[in-house]
């Protein structure tokens, strides 16, 4: 089912590329942060084109739940400890100032989206001194952050950590609107890229600064994000009938929710999974079903409008990789590894990515680089990453059952949820005639043995 977002907002179609074309920068991917990374550099006198497989915000954008936020879980209290206090400042620094900046672009293209500024809130029904920690954290860094024991969640909590100054809004109307000032080419895949040319089903664009922004990359080598991520999907359900939230709230227990108003609905997600793994029935039923009943437990007699799901790219030490996108290749950037909150880090990878393509100073890409140092838990999460791959690889072997995925070879697992065949290895998805639905892979899959 397609998302709220899509329901009340139709983004005007644009041409296929009509041929070969050289330009200053080329953007892979139509997203919020392709459309806003094009936009901020044509801001900055650099000629830049977008190219989009489907449509302007045809991927990832649509299924958010449209957080802007610099509460990214419980993150600043561990960045500090890993990073240092500095580099964790140019973190907050960044994501506070893209809220900032989100509400100017509205204000003064009088963007109607629905922003409002409003508490978000992380939550526990058993946690408290995590909650203290973060709070006391974020306040170092200059985040108008708090900690208190009561909230409007229809449940006692033992704690809430409260930012204070973050938004809302309805994404594909900003999107739309954004779009109209930046140069894009739908219904044109990319194919391979080679140095500074992008070759595409369409014609071939040739370009002194390439940017890789539709959600995971798809060039394996050099770079190795695909041993670098994973996917994760979770779950959301739009209720009629249940009480409003002023706050956005994501619980940190291992059965969290999360909360947010949408109008006069409610967002209700969770049951968040690796991709390819946890879908089904063996995880203790249907994600979807999983919401509905707890749903019924908060609200009784609430009414679901509409249901969806989202795909995140979540990176080993929990920050997204924006700037370079190799050594080997100079004039190559990437945009990936947002985990839940993409909303925010569109904006801080578009500034972020101006900045170093413009030659201007950027002292926050230090936290932000792919080259980055590399964490205790980052090497954790790597053999946890490198186990699931060896695994969905070994069941390529196996007699002819499921289909492989043709990025890498791993065997997919179906998901009920979605009706689709997804992969534990790094996150393609299928419907169910082998269709190509999320990457990196960039055909369709075939099944085996029929």
């Amino acid at each position: 089912m397609e998302s709220i977002w899509t329901e009340d907002t139709e983004i005007r179609k644009r041409e296929a590329l009509a041929g070969d074309l050289e330009t200053e920068a080329v953007i892979i991917g139509a997203g919020l942060a392709g459309i806003l990374t094009a936009y901020y550099l044509g801001q900055a006198g650099i000629r830049t084109v977008v190219l989009e497989a489907d449509r302007i915000g045809s991927g990832q954008t649509k299924n958010t739940t449209a957080k802007i936020t610099s509460q990214h879980n419980l993150i600043y209290d561990r960045m500090i400890r890993t990073f240092g206090h500095g580099m964790a400042e140019h973190y907050a620094r960044a994501n506070e100032a893209a809220i900032e900046e989100y509400e100017r672009l509205i204000l003064e293209k009088e963007i109607a989206c629905d922003f409002t500024r409003c508490p978000a809130c992380l939550y526990s029904r058993t946690e408290e001194n995590l909650l203290r920690q973060e709070a006391e954290a974020a306040k170092s860094l200059g985040i108008g952050a708090c900690f208190r024991t009561d909230c409007e969640l229809p449940f006692p909590v033992a704690g809430v950590t409260v930012f204070e100054r973050q938004a809302r809004f309805q994404p594909l109307r900003f999107l739309g609107r954004m779009a109209e000032e930046t140069e894009v080419y739908e219904g044109t895949r990319v194919l391979r890229v080679k140095g500074r040319r992008v070759e595409t089903d369409r014609g071939c664009v040739t370009a002194k600064y390439i940017v890789f922004a539709a959600h995971f990359p798809f060039v394996n080598v050099p770079g190795y994000y695909f041993a670098r991520m994973h996917q994760e999907r979770s779950y959301v359900v739009a209720l009629r009938g249940a009480e409003e939230v002023k706050s956005m709230y994501l619980g940190i227990d291992r059965d969290g929710l999360s909360f947010r108003t949408q109008g006069n609905l409610l967002l209700l997600g969770g049951g968040s999974h690796r991709t390819g793994t946890g879908g089904g029935k063996e995880a203790g039923g249907c994600r979807y079903e999983m919401l509905r009943r707890r749903a019924q437990e908060m609200y009784p007699g609430c009414r679901e409008s509409f249901h969806w799901s989202a795909q995140d790219c979540m990176t080993l030490d929990g920050l997204p990789y924006i700037g370079r996108f190799s050594r080997r290749n100079p004039g190559w950037y990437v945009a990936t590894g947002f985990g839940k909150w993409g909303m925010t880090t569109a904006m801080v990878s578009a500034r972020v990515l101006t900045a170093l393509i413009s030659g201007q100073d950027c002292p926050e890409a230090d936290i932000f680089s792919p080259r980055r140092r590399f964490t205790a838990r980052a090497a954790g999460e790597l053999a946890i990453h490198g186990a699931y791959t060896v695994k969905g690889l070994a069941k390529h072997f196996l007699p002819p059952g499921g289909p492989d995925c043709p990025h890498m070879g791993c065997r997919l697992e179906w998901n009920p949820d979605e009706e689709s065949y997804d992969c534990p290895c790094h996150g393609s998805r299928f419907d169910r005639e082998g269709h190509l639905l999320d990457g990196p892979a960039q055909t369709d899959c075939r099944r085996r043995g029929g």
